[in-house]
């Protein structure tokens, strides 16, 4: 089976912009273009805000995520191709099969950039195929191609057969045998090895029979004022060299190990958290020191227009993994897959973080849920036969290795349970099972301990999609970017989270990367110099304007949730995380978050119970979700 289908181009006077939209009906195997709207541009910029725009506006709160009706949004932002520092992301944005609610994740490589090229700034799919296809888009062409035959291979065999059928410089999102099965906890992963891994987006991708996206474009992105975008690149640049957090100025910085540069340090000031989150002591946290690491590491990658190149390969070096050669794991997938599990065995941790990428499931939903089950089994409330004879126990590789395989094919009772996530495996478990489970309105927790860090922990709490660090990384507290404050204290923590958030929310219009926002050569003041070079759009040029942007997304998000249910309530950390800190250096901190919450709602325009006011809504151009928040 092979349709092909030729769409319509649209032009429009900003640079920036390829001017249109893909929609993709897989029900019926269509594909329109559709010309950007004006009003959409001016309000949302592009990438995360047109995806929480499209969203709302098409997928109401009776739409089952693994149903039909259910969006994929994918969307690169007016940044994108034009060789902005850290502006190669791209953003999906569904309504999560995981959390019930929004969620937005966000991909790297070089899929975004041949999307842009192709001519398109974002692509929404709908529908189902009644069999298996990958799409295979070529500039204005879009084909419908059988995928039978690569049902069942997992991401990384499927994207090489592809690009066997299509072009050898074709780029792509595929989906391993996780999203496949609608395993909840599934990525959308590229074919170089970067993935959209939170909320289940392989999942949806699953349940739409879609088994992968094709892209090849040979289209120019257009620059209004070239000469002023070079001189602000220019300066970024050199800002970039000067962080001697990021430069190789000192021997772990980022530059050379990427996150892992900072994994040990992250633990001896209280994250990292061991063995889910209790905290305990670990014994070989010395395998995560920079040095050690280093021996691992045996070439660089990076996305699209990064001169930092903070991804890593790594080859294991040591026991039944030795000789295993892929992306490095992250720190988060460092801490989720070893750490959190018990161990500091980076051989098998690379070897695990492999099984993630090809099996298409994401690390750090995968490991917090294993660290769930191995506590439920030490605690006598999961029996050995419902773990199907394993023995799950803490330091134990193999276990791990083991339940990767079991969750992503959903194989026996264990696996079928884990494969939901943890929240949803509470539900199915019982006895007390929702005591152990580190998530956050569905999302499982990522390596940070809100204890000792209150402004991060308020993030994560308020987040829009869930326990996600990625979309409030409190560099105040974190780096002392741009300016340092004690993580300890909570006073004014309800000022720098919204910062931090709606300053996120805005850069992921670009689509810039967490790493270059984080570290502060990427903000609104950057953003803005870039922007009205790039777009010609005067009102680009004013940070305030692009801080109103950021907050209208922040609150759009915020209201989808809420249609959907969401509560205050759920602005909240596990119930183990209310209790004192446990482990020097911060031993008995507490985490005040009634108190942060208050002052947060307060500082959001907020009521008492977390709902955006009508005054708020309508400062922000958000009227027309007032009737649904207000009935």
């Amino acid at each position: 089976m092979k349709k092909q289908v030729k769409v319509e181009n649209f032009s429009l006077p900003y640079g920036g912009y390829m001017g249109r939209s893909l929609r993709i009906d897989l029900s019926n195997l269509k594909a329109i273009s559709q010309p950007l709207e004006e009003n959409l541009i001016l309000k949302f910029i592009g990438g995360r805000g047109f995806g929480i725009k499209t969203l709302y506006e098409e997928v109401s709160s009776s739409v089952d995520p693994l149903s039909p009706e259910n969006r994929l949004i994918i969307a690169v932002g007016p940044l994108m191709g034009t060789g902005a520092q850290g502006a190669g992301r791209w953003v999906a944005v569904f309504k999560s099969p995981l959390t019930g609610i929004y969620m937005r994740s966000t991909g790297g490589g070089f899929f975004g950039y041949e999307l842009k090229r192709a001519g398109y700034d974002f692509l929404i799919i709908e529908g189902k195929s009644e069999k298996p296809v990958y799409l295979w888009i070529k500039d204005d062409t879009v084909e419908f191609r059988d995928a039978q035959s690569l049902w069942g291979m997992n991401a990384d065999a499927a994207a090489n057969f592809i690009k066997e059928e299509t072009n050898k410089e074709a780029r792509m999102i595929t989906i391993g045998p996780a999203g496949e099965r609608l395993v909840r906890i599934s990525a959308i992963v590229t074919d170089d090895s970067r993935t959209a891994a939170r909320g289940g987006g392989g999942a949806v991708m699953g349940s739409k029979n879609l088994k992968g996206i094709a892209v090849l474009g040979t289209k120019r992105v257009e620059i209004k004022n070239r000469e002023a975008f070079k001189e602000i690149e220019k300066e970024r640049l050199e800002a970039l060299k000067r962080d001697h957090h990021l430069w190789p100025t000192t021997p772990n910085a980022f530059r050379g190990l990427g996150t892992n540069s900072s994994t040990y340090t992250w633990y001896i000031v209280g994250h990292l958290p061991p063995y889910n989150f209790n905290q305990w002591e670990l014994s070989s946290i010395e395998n995560f020191r920079p040095e050690n690491l280093l021996r691992y590491r045996v070439g660089h990658k990076g996305c699209f227009g990064c001169a930092l190149k903070c991804g890593k390969i790594y080859k294991s070096l040591y026991g039944p993994y030795a000789g295993t050669t892929w992306e490095f794991p992250e720190l988060e997938t460092e801490w989720s897959l070893g750490a959190n599990l018990g161990h500091c065995n980076v051989d098998a941790i690379i070897y695990a973080n492999m099984l993630c990428d090809i099996y298409g499931l994401d690390t750090i939903s995968t490991g917090v849920t294993i660290a769930f089950a191995i506590e439920l089994f030490q605690n006598g409330i999961l029996s050995r036969s419902e773990a199907d004879g394993l023995e799950l126990k803490w330091g134990d590789p193999d276990v791990m290795i083991e339940l990767i395989r079991r969750i992503a094919l959903r194989i026996g009772n264990l696996g079928n349970i884990l494969a939901e996530g943890t929240r949803r495996a509470t539900q199915l478990i019982g006895r007390g099972a929702e005591n152990y489970a580190m998530q956050i309105k569905g999302l499982e927790m990522p390596a940070y301990d809100p204890r000792v860090m209150k402004g991060q922990g308020l993030g994560l709490a308020t987040s829009t999609i869930g326990a996600s660090h990625a979309l409030v990384w409190n560099k105040f507290e974190i780096l002392g970017e741009p300016k340092a404050v004690d993580p300890i204290s909570i006073e004014g923590k309800a000022e720098l989270t919204k910062y931090c958030q709606d300053e996120m929310a805005v850069c992921e219009t670009g689509v810039f990367c967490k790493i270059f926002v984080n570290h502060d050569i990427a903000n609104p003041t950057w953003y803005a110099k870039l922007l009205s070079a790039v777009t010609g759009i005067e009102a680009f040029g004013d940070p305030s304007y692009l801080w109103k942007v950021g907050e209208r997304i922040w609150n759009l998000e915020r209201c989808y949730s809420i249609r959907e249910g969401i509560k205050g309530e759920e602005d909240a950390v596990p119930s183990r995380l209310r209790k004192p800190y446990p482990r020097e250096p911060h031993k008995g901190q507490l985490f005040e978050l009634e108190m942060l919450l208050e002052d947060y709602y307060r500082v959001r325009g907020w009521d008492k119970n977390g709902v955006p006011t009508k005054e708020k809504l309508e400062s922000l151009d958000l009227d027309y979700v007032i009737p649904d928040l207000y009935k």
